[in-house]
């Protein structure tokens, strides 16, 4: 660490904080919290590496200085200029070098109590990933389980409404969680973006308190659930949904309504189990949703693909399923998720009574 440099641990010390790397890496992931003031942006930063690597450090240099100056004069003017003399920034770039240090420097010349965050991101990040390998450990998991369609996403919802700590993985997924869970026009995001959002989301839990969460797989879309969190949540008390075929073709007509007016979006989203279905049921799928025969869509899907692979991954990932308390239904409206929702917590509080 380098010499009085605050370090991740500090984070709590400071008034704001500021990423002041390019808004690509900023969107990507950053410090919970954090504001985005670049001192090079994109297309700058690509200018002044080419520089470097082409002609020569130190024409890189003077252009990418002048080009910070213009960029910190810019956000100083737009941003700070009502800040207070006692006001305390935390800066933040890749690694905490010059990026960093160039704001770090103009902000303590006018007398605020500037810090360079020692490290930079990469401090943060090595923060996460650690945290994400120790602290599932310090929580105890009950997992909601039940086949495709059982409202397991809106009963732990529920749950949570009622004043029992959730864990929501699709939620910070942004998925639901299957190869027809991704939502249209709404994109995941990054995987460290993914991380630091479930360790802000865990970090706020009380570990004394049993935590609800949804049964999932390894991979939700596209992201990674970390390993240590995926078996500590597979380890966990379960609690299966027993709900009728027919409440759940309703309910996922509802929830899925979007796919009700994206038919060609839904056709693409099932080449997907190409791998996994004939092509002869492929096509009599297509020609359902093209008839906008979706109860009959929807029933098939179930019998077919679904409750298959799901009994298959119980097996294999949550063996404490078979031995859970079942909870079943033939209603998945919104009053009979939370009738599930309230029957569960009455059921675990007699239990650890």
């Amino acid at each position: 660490m380098k010499h009085n440099r605050p370090t991740v641990a500090d984070l709590s010390a400071y008034d704001e904080i500021i990423d002041v790397r390019t808004p690509a890496e900023f969107a990507e992931d950053h410090i919970p919290g954090a504001i985005n003031c670049p001192v090079l942006d994109n297309e700058q930063r690509i200018q002044v590496g080419t520089l470097y690597k082409q002609v020569s450090p130190f024409e890189a240099k003077k252009i990418g200085a002048a080009l910070v100056s213009e960029n910190i004069a810019k956000h100083l003017k737009e941003r700070f200029l009502d800040r207070p003399k006692i006001w305390k920034p935390l800066i933040y770039c890749w690694r905490g070098g010059d990026r960093s240090g160039s704001m770090t420097t103009v902000f303590k010349a006018i007398g605020w109590h500037a810090g360079q965050l020692d490290g930079g991101y990469k401090a943060w990040r090595s923060h996460v990933i650690t945290a994400l390998e120790a602290l599932p450990k310090q929580y105890r998991f009950i997992v909601i389980g039940g086949a495709t369609g059982s409202a397991k996403t809106r009963i732990l919802q529920a749950i949570g409404e009622l004043g029992a700590q959730v864990l929501d993985l699709e939620n910070l997924a942004n998925h639901k969680g299957s190869v027809l869970g991704v939502l249209p026009d709404s994109p995941q995001p990054s995987q460290k973006a993914f991380e630091t959002a479930l360790l802000k989301a865990i970090a706020g839990l009380d570990p004394s308190r049993p935590v609800y969460v949804e049964a999932e797989s390894r991979k939700i879309g596209n992201l990674h659930v970390p390993e240590a969190m995926i078996e500590r949540i597979r380890g966990g008390d379960c609690v299966a949904i027993d709900a009728t075929l027919d409440a759940r073709v309703a309910f996922l007509l509802k929830d899925y309504d979007y796919f009700l007016t994206l038919p060609d979006f839904l056709c693409q989203r099932l080449d997907a189990l190409r791998t996994l279905q004939s092509s002869e049921t492929l096509n009599r799928w297509q020609q359902l949703i093209r008839d906008a025969a979706w109860p009959t869509l929807v029933r098939e899907l179930l019998e077919l693909h679904y409750d298959p692979l799901y009994r298959r991954s119980q097996e294999r990932n949550f063996a404490g399923m078979q031995d859970s308390g079942t909870c079943s239904t033939d209603d998945l409206s919104e009053d009979g998720i939370k009738q599930l929702a309230t029957v569960i917590l009455q059921s675990r509080t007699a239990q650890m009574a």
